[in-house]
């Protein structure tokens, strides 16, 4: 598969200290965590879009649009398991319609985007065998699970160069 460009909706310090709990309870665990990727732009991040190639479109509206809306204030709660086989293990996110808006009007400048519609998530672990959900939810237990997050930056992943650019 190729490495996909993204955009993507990053926390303030104590959101980024918050979801990094949830993935040191899972790696506590002994379990798959996003601690696990050692990529040094690894980091808590709500997706927005993802493609082979993001068009110049797609940066002037999420600059034009969705980053002047910034910080913005995300509930997250709950669990997610998406894919089949082995899973990912994210958190929901919910945002104002006016963000959500905003998001889409970006999304559909990228016609070749990887995912057909939108599931605001915060990502805790990837390749989870669906055999120790069990696990993973008690290892979540005792963090907190409901929090109330500020999105404060938009940033572009480039995978071409192993590099994070803020817009």
């Amino acid at each position: 598969m190729p490495r996909l460009h993204s955009f993507e909706l990053v926390p303030d310090d104590a959101g980024q200290e918050a979801v990094r709990a949830q993935w040191q309870a899972l790696r506590d665990a002994g379990l798959p965590s996003q601690l696990d990727h050692r990529g040094s732009t690894n980091a808590p991040h709500v997706s927005v879009v993802e493609a082979e190639q993001l068009p110049d479109a797609a940066f002037d509206v999420a600059r034009a649009r969705l980053a002047p809306l910034l910080p913005v204030t995300a509930l997250v709660g709950g669990v997610l398991l998406l894919g089949e086989g082995r899973v990912t293990l994210a958190r929901p996110v919910q945002l104002a319609d006016d963000v959500v808006r905003r998001v889409l009007a970006v999304r559909v400048q990228v016609p070749e985007r990887r995912h057909l519609g939108w599931v605001p998530h915060v990502t805790l672990a990837r390749r989870l065998e669906p055999g120790d959900m069990p696990r993973a939810l008690e290892a979540l237990a005792g963090v907190d699970a409901d929090l109330e997050l500020r999105l404060g930056g938009l940033r572009h992943w480039d995978p071409d160069a192993g590099e994070v650019h803020d817009l």
